[in-house]
């Protein structure tokens, strides 16, 4: 398939240098290492050489991507997905039905993506032929031996025999590759320090003590108004804290942390995708291989205890050439060393009033692409039964199992009125808000 055509479906005019790169280098053969900041495109680095190697008369899963999160396996499916390659594509993680995975590798798709648990699973169980799998990819790497998966990497890898290519992506220089990877002569890709791909990011600190530092959050968020806003902190309990004062305030906002469920999480990103929430106060789950785009601003309540996770937390705001700005919460008695000396002192003085709601709310449609339901059928039901029109209708997600749509607050419940007795496909689905 011509990169052109790909590109086209991506809606992106030209790759960036990095992307171009890391295409050349995968195409001559071998092992490629790529190191890129986040936010710079990797996924289409590495979906590019992965789309060359795939084989349309080959049955069978061809390449396997190893990514350290669930969120980031989904946001490759879909990136995938959008390049309509005409080659299947399913992935795997925790948390997530294992009979649902077994049905989808029954069909093996031509790439498979996965976290290394699952996909370990699935080896160990013979669930999908794994001698046909020529080209592997190790996303975020540095990420997935941070969070413990070297043993089950190290089986998987063990087990494909047949591999030709090996791609390994970064976002941090690494001292050693570990021996378990198999790369040889690997060709290294590095654009850490490129100025291209560094965002239009402002910095500035907000200067309060530790007894006030919740209401000085407080008078930023109501400062910044309705950005889309992320705050991180350290720890899920300070998460927990702010999100009770939020509640407290009546200010719509969600919360995203490893101690939440799967599906609460993925419906917390999707709702911060789609603009029907404005915050998102999370931990550094966050921080990296998320898609979440478009945001504004973000906080950091609290700093990370390395200038690399700042980095990460600064690289979910400025993409792809838009402005950010990152807002540094600062007790009087925290140091730290990997901040410059000038940045410059955000004023709160004065009175702010809270930030409206979004004018976007979810509803969730109890269908999905199991139920052969897509996004025309979604439409179709909202324009001609729900009385809506096109620009009332804002991003949809269609899941396995269910789907979710962003509409006008204003419309929402005459939408639910309209369409409580409809069918989707010939069969009536429940449709409430998305809580």
């Amino acid at each position: 398939m011509m990169v052109e055509k790909v590109l086209e479906n991506l809606k992106i005019a030209s790759l960036n240098e990095m992307q171009k790169a890391a295409v050349a280098a995968s195409e001559k053969g071998g092992d490629v290492v790529l190191l890129a900041p986040t936010g710079s495109g990797k996924t289409i680095g590495f979906l590019l050489p992965v789309l060359n190697n795939l084989n349309v008369n080959i049955k069978g899963v061809q390449a396997l991507v190893l990514v350290p999160s669930r969120e980031l396996a989904l946001q490759i499916e879909n990136v995938f997905r959008q390049m309509a390659t005409g080659f299947k594509v399913n992935c795997c993680y925790g948390g997530h039905p294992v009979r649902t995975e077994r049905n989808n590798l029954e069909q093996p798709p031509a790439l498979l993506i996965g976290t290394p648990g699952r996909i370990a699973y699935h080896l160990r169980h013979e669930n999908f032929d794994e001698s046909t799998v020529t080209t592997l990819v190790l996303d975020e790497f540095d990420k997935a031996l941070e969070f413990g998966f070297q043993d089950d990497m190290s089986y998987i890898i063990r087990r494909l025999l047949s591999l030709k290519q090996r791609l390994l992506t970064s976002a941090s220089a690494m001292d050693e590759i570990p021996e378990f990877t198999g790369l040889s002569s690997q060709k290294e890709i590095n654009f850490l320090n490129d100025v291209k791909v560094s965002p239009d990011l402002k910095l500035k600190k907000v200067l309060t003590t530790a007894e006030d530092k919740l209401d000085t959050l407080l008078k930023l968020i109501c400062k910044i108004g309705n950005k889309n806003t992320l705050i991180f902190c350290n720890h899920r309990e300070t998460v927990d804290r702010i999100s009770d004062l939020l509640i407290d305030k009546d200010l719509a906002h969600d919360i995203f942390h490893g101690g939440i469920e799967q599906d609460e999480r993925e419906r917390a990103l999707l709702k911060f995708r789609n603009g029907s929430i404005k915050i998102l106060i999370t931990t550094d789950l966050a921080s990296r291989g998320l898609d979440i785009p478009e945001v504004h601003c973000i906080i950091h309540y609290q700093l990370p205890y390395t200038e690399d996770a700042f980095l990460h937390r600064n690289g979910r705001t400025a993409r792809m050439n838009a402005k950010g700005t990152a807002y540094l919460i600062i007790a009087d008695d925290e140091k730290y060393p990997f901040l410059k000396a000038e940045i410059e002192t955000e004023n709160l003085k004065g009175s702010f009033v809270l930030p409206a709601d979004s004018d976007w709310q979810t509803l969730y449609i109890a269908a999905g692409k199991k139920d052969k339901v897509n996004k025309i059928d979604i439409v179709g039901l909202l324009l001609k039964k729900g009385g809506l029109q096109k620009e009332d209708v804002g991003l949809i997600e269609v899941k396995d199992q269910s789907s979710y749509v962003a509409v006008k607050r204003n419309m929402v419940n005459r939408i639910l009125k309209s369409l409580s007795n409809e069918k989707i496909k010939g069969r009536k689905v429940k449709i409430e808000i998305a809580m």
